[in-house]
This record gives C-alpha cells, structure tokens and sequence, in this order.
C-alpha cells in the first residue's frame, strides 16, 4: 500500500496543458494575478504556455516565487486566484495550479537556472527556520547580495514542507530540488540547530545585520482527554512518521481521526492509501463552516473516508471515545483501535525573545521591538498558507532591505 502514498496523481502533458491554456481569456486587467498573494502572476505564464513559451512562463513563475513548484501543488487556489478566474462565469475556472505544476516541472527537466545571486553588499542576514516563509525571504535577500545562514533545529530543511505534506501530495524530491536552487543560490544551512541551546539569539545579533525569525506551527495541540493514551498519536506526529517512513508503515483497521482543516484531511486521505479500511473523520464544524479547503475535502472524500460533521469529542474509556453534537440533542460512541488528533498546531517561541497571542505576534508587520529582529511565516500576521508563507518572506526580505541599504540596487 506504501506505492500508493508515494504515488502522485499524474499532471499535465505538452498537448493537455495547451489546450487548458488556450481556455485562458487573456483578462487585459487580470483578476488572476491580484489574487495571488505570492504575486506569481499566473496571467502571465500562462499567457506564455498559452503561446508555447515555457521557458518564458517558468521565468515568470521563478522571479516571483522562489517555491513555485510547491505552491503549484499545495496551493488552495480554489481560495485565490482560481476563485477571481473571469472563466468562471463562462463554465469553470482555469486550472492555474496545474498549468503552474507543468512549467515547473519542465523547468526541472530542463536543468534551467532562473535564480541568480547579487552582488554582494558586505551584509549578512540570519533566518531561524527553513519552512516556506524562511526559504523565500533567503532567496530576495540573496538576489539582492545579502549573505544568508539559515538555522534549523531538525536534521532535513523545509519545515512542514518536509514533514508533513503527505508524498502523494508533495514529493519530497521536489521539496529537495527547490531547497536545492536556494543553497546553489549562496544560502547556508545550519541543520540540528536550535536556538537557545546550540546558539543564543545574542550571539545572532552580535554576528548578524539583522536576524528573522520564521519559525513555523510545528507542535501539536492536544486536549486533555486524549494525553497520555496509548492509542492516540498527534497529526504532527503520524504525518512525519509515515513520510519518514516513504509510507512503509503497518496501521490498525479501525482509526478515528479529530478535526476537520486541511490537516485533518491529509491524515485521513494518507489511512485509506496506507490501506485502512475503517476510517472516520469526526469534525466539530458542520460543513457549510469547513475550513478545509473544497479540494483537499473532495480528496477525502473520494478516498472513502467516513466525516462526520459538528460533533465534539467529550471523554474518552479504553478504546471508546464519546462524542456530542454542538447545536442537538445527539451522541455518538465509537470504539476505534486508533485515534489521530487534527486539532491544530502551536508555535514554540522558547528562547527567540518574543511573545505570542494566539500563535502570531501581537502586532502587524514584521519588525519586532528590537530593530535587528524581524518575524515572518505562521508567526506573522495573515493565512498560514504555504502561498502566504512565500508573499510574507519576499515582505520581510524587502523591509529589511530598505532599513538596511534604503532599497538602493547593487550596481
């Protein structure tokens, strides 16, 4: 059942992806690209696909969006620039993520080389965490001639990018080649690496122009019926384990998962293609509230995943959790072999010198109290996307930018 994880849904052929394109009404103030908060101006490249230049479609994609080929997978676009998409009036709106998947995918094969380093400017800038935020603010200041470190506390980058998005979702070789294209860009990186242990945020700013923190929601949350139960294991816990694993891992056949976000939806999605064959999802939202995104909930739900909505979990005895409806008279009893908690994730601030309210500094923007220090990914303001990630890391890079060389170009 492992090759089943592993295996990603095929995308789009040279034939396939044109005639998708030519779908495109070449909107002359394209609603598309406003929409995109990377600023990856899907208008744009697909426009060039539309007209059989590739090369010029993966220059657009690249310039805008270090992670192009990871938002071209992961990306809600049903939330964003599909959901502003003109042809939706007509019939359906473009498929902008797999267009996006094509152009970065033959810009892969074709070895070609987008990026490029600027002129050094004698600064040197210091990234806590190498999730999407983390690698995109590396890219626009090494393009602008900073030298970047990057400090990690695990042993492989990428953050949620390599522990948790399931492979058949997002292939880890292609998370491997886009950290890849950062490194070769000049970016060094510090694995197994934890501040406030291995290295003080004092020496940071002692050593660095300026430091951003792009630390992620890493840790999960729990609820206190569940700790300290055999049989329940995190979300965080199970994602990173079985893509660890490549999916070579053995589950029971009977596994309720809690929650209903786009997380709870790749736990659920990632049993049945392990080979589960009892999997219920039970949601505290009803689904006209669902957070999870319409395409990560179809997935689910053609897995063959049982969901039920608006119930809340409300003790739990051996193996039998009891849940209770929010708004009727209703309870349901399930005896499971295995409970996943999707409830949501935290972030660890310990040793960076900075609090949090609700998982996100208290204030907008990104530079902190301390003017050599600067916030950017999940622990900024905005969506904790992944597309939101890389528009808050080119954000951050550009503020620091302007503090530090007033936006001057290298000559």
């Amino acid at each position: 059942m492992s090759n089943n994880y592993t295996k990603e849904d095929s995308g789009y052929t040279m034939t396939t992806v044109a005639e998708e394109a030519a779908r495109c009404l070449l909107c002359h103030d394209a609603p598309c690209t406003k929409a995109c908060p990377a600023g990856t101006d899907p208008a744009r490249f697909i426009r060039s696909v539309r007209f059989r230049n590739i090369k010029g479609a993966a220059e657009t994609i690249r310039e805008n969006n270090a992670l192009g080929a990871i938002c071209a997978r992961v990306c809600p676009t049903e939330k964003y620039c599909e959901l502003a998409c003109s042809r939706s009036g007509i019939d359906v709106p473009i498929d902008i993520g797999g267009i996006q998947r094509y152009v970065t995918d033959f810009e892969q094969q074709a070895g070609m080389k987008i990026l490029e380093k600027g002129k050094s400017n004698g600064l040197k800038i210091a990234i806590v965490g190498s999730g999407p935020a983390g690698l995109q603010s590396a890219t626009t200041l090494l393009e602008k001639g900073y030298a970047v470190d990057i400090y990690e506390k695990n042993t492989k980058p990428g953050g949620y990018l390599t522990y948790g998005i399931p492979e058949y979702r997002l292939p880890q070789n292609i998370v491997d080649y886009e950290i890849k294209r950062i490194t070769d860009l000049g970016a060094t990186l510090h694995l197994n690496t934890a501040i406030g242990s291995d290295i003080t945020m004092d020496q940071l700013k002692a050593d660095y122009d300026s430091v951003i923190l792009a630390v992620g929601a890493s840790e999960a949350k729990m609820l206190p019926m569940f700790d300290n139960q055999a049989n329940v294991e995190t979300a965080v816990d199970f994602l990173a384990r079985v893509k660890g694993a490549k999916g070579e891992v053995t589950e029971p056949d009977n596994v309720v998962v809690v929650g209903g976000g786009d997380v709870a939806m790749d736990v659920s999605t990632t049993l049945k293609r392990l080979g589960v064959k009892h999997v219920t999802d039970m949601v505290y939202e009803e689904f006209a509230e669902f957070r999870a995104s319409k395409k990560e909930l179809a997935g689910t739900q053609k897995a063959g995943v049982t969901i039920v909505d608006g119930y809340v979990p409300e003790s739990m005895t051996g193996n039998e959790v009891t849940f209770k409806h929010r708004k009727i008279d209703a309870e349901m009893k399930i005896k499971a072999d295995k409970v996943i908690l999707a409830i949501g994730q935290q972030v660890n601030t310990d040793g960076l010198g900075i609090t949090t309210k609700r998982g996100e500094v208290p204030f907008i923007g990104y530079q902190t109290q301390d003017p050599k220090v600067y916030v950017t990914g999940d622990i900024a303001h905005g969506d904790k996307t992944v597309v939101w990630a890389v528009r808050k890391g080119k954000e951050v890079a550009e503020e620091i930018d302007k503090t530090l060389m007033g936006g001057r170009q290298n000559d």
